[in-house]
């Protein structure tokens, strides 16, 4: 009996269980997908597996909600720059991870940090360019809309309501869950 012979058959040995690897993986993605389960990349939260779980109630501040970006000028540089990421939001993007961390009515004001009715937030300083030295604009300031929350991340690069203001509380796909995550 040739080697030859025998070289091929575990090689399609090894194929088939590859392929019966890659699609067991594509399966359980599918499924994990249609229960709300996404991958995080971004450094804002831990990275991992995430659940979106149903919000039954109004969003609260402290809440970490899975938010959508409205289709404003800010989205759409927050797509050329990268801070987005492809998704299952409005225009193909990615929800952010983030904090409620002001609701309807209340005052932001922002300077070289983040104020909220006049307490500052913390880990909320402001800078002035990205991690690729191109310059972050701050929001202007003001009271959070009525249907709108200010969202943040106490991740020092984090690109939140500091720069592109209130977010619609319509836009809340629901709130973060960790499922299997490791922070860096």
């Amino acid at each position: 009996m040739s080697a030859e012979p025998l070289n091929m058959r575990r090689s399609r040995r090894v194929a088939v269980i590859l392929l019966g690897a890659l699609l067991s993986l594509a399966a359980v993605l599918v499924m994990g997908f249609g229960a709300g389960i996404r991958v995080n990349t971004t450094p804002s939260e831990p990275l991992g597996l995430w659940r979106i779980v149903p919000v039954n109630r109004p969003v609260e501040i402290s809440d970490l909600v899975f938010v959508c970006m409205p289709d404003t000028v800010e989205r759409r540089e927050g797509i050329s720059r990268g801070y987005l990421r492809r998704g299952l939001c409005a225009g193909g993007t990615g929800p952010l991870i983030k904090h409620v961390v002001a609701v309807a009515g209340q005052q932001v004001e922002i300077a070289s940090s983040v104020s909220i009715d006049g307490a500052v937030l913390d880990n909320s300083r402001l800078v002035e360019l990205d991690g690729r030295d191109r310059p972050l604009r701050p929001y202007s300031g003001g009271t959070v809309p009525l249907g709108q929350v200010f969202i943040h991340s106490p991740f020092p690069g984090s690109w939140d309501s500091r720069y592109f203001g209130p977010v619609p509380v319509s836009g809340i796909l629901g709130l973060a869950r960790e499922v299997l995550t490791y922070a860096p």
